[in-house]
């Protein structure tokens, strides 16, 4: 392959990671968007390892195959409550490989005596870095959200001073191993081994609550180190590929905390869920709650003319969202009209609730975003909260003293009536204590939640 098909070659899977990013803006045209992507890249590998002549092409088409398999395995098999866990891996991985990337062009420069130019230094430094961090940081997000560990913020006197020093140690070393000619190679383990170090430290403060704004930055620092592993490998696919991931991610991140109302910084820094169940300055003690039977919920639903369902993580445990469907279509049987209202946070990672009222065939256009569900809460006859917590807690609106206050919410409780599903009073992700369930206007439907819409779902058809 001569250099300007190379240049030909890369340019169609620029194109056609641009096209494919572009149409995951949309639920409606985000597999097609994946799949364009996925072709892109397919075709940047190939090309990659044909240009630099690394491997026969049949070993080129052994790890095709072999990759594919696992990746389409895993993909099909992996749980939907699993998802987030996965994308961390996937992240994980990303990082790690250009860790892996850098490290080795740095040895072969050292082996053979050659001396490297001062910008592919800095890259590689970089790479090193970000990929290290990236992969240690990543490790520690999955072991949260699988509960391997506590998804509680884990701190310590003195924490982020220690952090500080070991960045710097880090920025020494790189800048050591940029101007001395020595062939010396403790500085590179250094940064390495620190390096992974910094990536525990920067995650294990950040409460499960953060989660999806880690899990998107996560994502955006394993872009930004395949670009730096680009400009050392000169690769110019994946200098874009790279770029555009990570500047994706840092948007998605902004936007994920501009739904919380927090800063970037404050996520990272601010050990958000470290309050205990009693965060907020109000307490349940003397308030009571309203239960609700099967029965009961399905004659709201069944003579309701707007309701409205607001999923969360309890949605994705429960495995509910064909239940959640299904009910749907009955009361649009019925001449009720469903939506679905989908903060920005809810679940485990960006997207989460998306993918899942997606797997079942839940309408694109039935979707609503926060702001735009908001203004036609008052309207609504029945809002029916299945497993989300913060997201809804009126607490973020009225009480000063709650963590979560000035987050702007799904205003469930500007519903006439309101359904929550919920296994038991247990907070959610923020630990804290929910106002909305001991509203006048809430009934609470305990027990799995898909077992309770199956029930809901009988007891609507004998009506």
């Amino acid at each position: 392959m001569n250099r300007a098909t190379e240049l030909l070659v890369y340019l169609v899977s620029a194109i056609l990671f641009i096209v494919g990013l572009r149409r995951l803006q949309s639920p409606a045209t985000a597999r097609s968007g994946n799949a364009i992507s996925g072709v892109g890249m397919l075709i940047a590998i190939v090309a990659t390892l044909l240009v630099a002549e690394i491997v026969s092409p049949m070993v080129i088409v052994a790890g095709l195959l072999v990759g594919g398999a696992l990746g389409f395995w895993v993909a099909r098999t992996v749980k939907m409550t699993s998802m987030p866990q996965m994308v961390a891996l996937l992240n994980g991985f990303g990082g790690a490989a250009s860790l892996l990337v850098g490290g080795a062009e740095f040895l072969k420069s050292e082996l053979v005596g050659e001396q490297i130019p001062l910008d592919t230094g800095i890259t590689i430094q970089l790479s090193l870095l970000i990929g290290a961090i990236t992969f240690t940081g990543s490790m520690v997000a999955w072991a949260k959200l699988q509960e391997v560990m506590t998804g509680k913020p884990i701190v310590f006197p003195g924490q982020k001073a220690v952090s500080a020093l070991l960045f710097l140690g880090v920025l020494a070393m790189s800048a050591y191993q940029l101007i001395t000619p020595d062939s010396l190679l403790w500085p590179f383990y250094g940064v390495v081994v620190v390096s992974l170090l910094l990536g525990i430290l920067l995650v294990i403060p950040i409460g499960g609550a953060d989660m999806p704004v880690v899990i998107s930055l996560l994502n955006s620092y394993s872009g930004i180190a395949a670009a730096m592993t680009g400009f050392v490998i000169n690769n110019s696919v994946l200098i874009i590929s790279g770029a555009l991931v990570g500047s994706s991610g840092i948007i998605l991140s902004q936007i994920m905390c501009k739904a919380m109302n927090r800063s970037l910084a404050n996520v990272l820094f601010g050990a958000f869920g470290a309050a205990g169940p009693t965060g907020s300055s109000k307490s349940s003690a003397g308030l009571s709650v309203r239960s609700v039977t099967p029965e009961d919920a399905a004659i709201q639903l069944a003579y309701a003319q707007s309701v409205v369902v607001v999923p969360g993580y309890g949605m994705a445990v429960a495995q509910a969202q064909h239940a959640v469907r299904e009910i749907q279509e009955l009361i649009e049987r019925r001449g009720g009209e469903v939506k679905y209202a989908i903060h920005p946070v809810a679940g485990r990672m960006p997207g989460h609730m998306n993918v899942l009222l997606a797997e079942a065939n839940v309408p694109y256009d039935k979707l609503r975003e926060m702001d735009d569900i908001n203004t036609e809460m008052d309207r609504v006859d029945v809002a029916v909260v299945i497993g989300a917590n913060d997201v809804v807690n009126p607490a973020a609106r009225t009480d000063t003293s709650s963590p979560i206050y000035g987050m702007p919410i799904i205003n469930a409780d500007h519903a006439k009536s309101v359904i929550v599903l919920k296994r038991s009073m247990a907070a959610g992700f923020a630990g804290i204590e929910n106002e909305l369930f001991y509203n006048s206007k809430t009934s609470m439907l305990f027990g799995d939640a898909k077992q309770s819409l199956t029930k809901v779902i009988s007891e609507i058809k004998q009506l």
